[in-house]
């Protein structure tokens, strides 16, 4: 299948599920709290549009089970925590397992190198979950990162995964028309989950068969991985308990500095737009040694950028 068709597919499946998921608006609302950033009652449950577009998708186009069956029991395991608040073991027990799944079928050379792409996975799972806190971003993300991943995968002439994250990207984009600032309904756990597991997993799954190297998923997701994974750092030497939800990351804090969510929406989009072209650019020209050298200077000015936002905030709050 075409991967402008597929995509286009998606976005018709998402929006269409997500319209009937209105219908119930009242049912499923997430309320205001002081760890949240909306403001008023929303409901939840629109990443059931972006799991039920990339399925059909995946069906047509043959993609391999795995992928399916990860992204459908993450999804069935994330609607109940969004209904019933799962203990944390169990959630974190089942991400270890799908991603335990993929590595046991795409390894890494050594033991060490596999249980570190497992770690990575299941870390990722999480990471992206966490970045699901205002308007926009999370589709917005997805659009632009799997869009990155379907050009990558075009590329190599690998049209199945090439389609499957056109669908991915599609999807997204059928989920931000609900979901653009303000909010009509958020994504919840049941549709980041499935999108972190996809993220890192075909990330990984394009290093094993020789499609791009270990940099081109980094660069492409490196806002959200380098977020997730500083705050996690910063809460872990204050010693606060991690698998509380809170209101610390840096685009969380953007926003409680003032900018609306729009606005913070628009910039971190930038943001993973010059990334995403930046790694096909170097994907294209086939430089591996530059391909990392960028990589770590993009690392670089991200971290600049929250230096500056950890600034602000500390200034604000003197």
């Amino acid at each position: 299948m075409n991967p402008l068709l597929a995509a286009g597919l998606a976005c018709l499946i998402s929006i269409g599920v997500i319209r009937l998921r209105l219908r119930f608006a009242d049912v499923g609302l997430d309320q205001p709290g002081h760890r949240s950033l909306h403001t008023r009652p929303t409901p939840h449950g629109g990443g059931i549009g972006v799991v039920a577009a990339v399925v059909v998708i995946g069906l047509w186009v043959g993609v391999p089970a795995l992928w399916l069956l990860g992204v459908g029991v993450l999804a069935m395991l994330s609607l109940i925590d969004d209904w019933r608040h799962l203990p944390f073991w169990v959630r974190l027990l089942v991400h270890l397992a799908v991603s335990a799944f993929v590595v046991i079928l795409h390894g890494a050379p050594t033991l060490p190198a596999s249980i570190s792409v497992l770690v990575l996975i299941a870390w990722s799972i999480n990471a992206y979950n966490f970045m699901d806190g205002s308007d926009g971003l999370a589709g917005s993300m997805a659009l632009v990162g799997f869009g990155a991943y379907a050009a990558g995968f075009a590329l190599m002439d690998e049209g199945v995964f090439s389609a499957v994250c056109a669908a991915l990207a599609g999807a997204a984009a059928g989920f931000l028309v609900f979901n653009w600032h303000p909010a009509r309904i958020f994504m919840g756990d049941v549709g980041s989950i499935p999108l972190g597991f996809m993220a890192s997993g075909l990330g990984w799954y394009g290093v094993w068969a020789g499609f791009w190297p270990g940099w081109f998923p980094l660069l492409v997701f490196a806002p959200f991985l380098l977020d997730a994974s500083v705050t996690l750092c910063k809460r872990i030497l204050r010693r606060e308990r991690v698998w509380e939800a809170h209101r610390d990351h840096y685009y969380q804090r953007m926003v409680r500095l003032g900018e609306s969510h729009a606005v913070v929406c628009r910039r971190w989009l930038g943001v993973m737009l010059v990334g995403g072209v930046l790694a096909l650019m170097l994907l294209v020209f086939d430089e591996p040694v530059w391909g990392w050298v960028f990589t770590l200077l993009w690392f670089g000015l991200l971290f600049v950028i929250g230096y500056r936002v950890d600034l602000r905030w500390n200034n604000h709050n003197k």
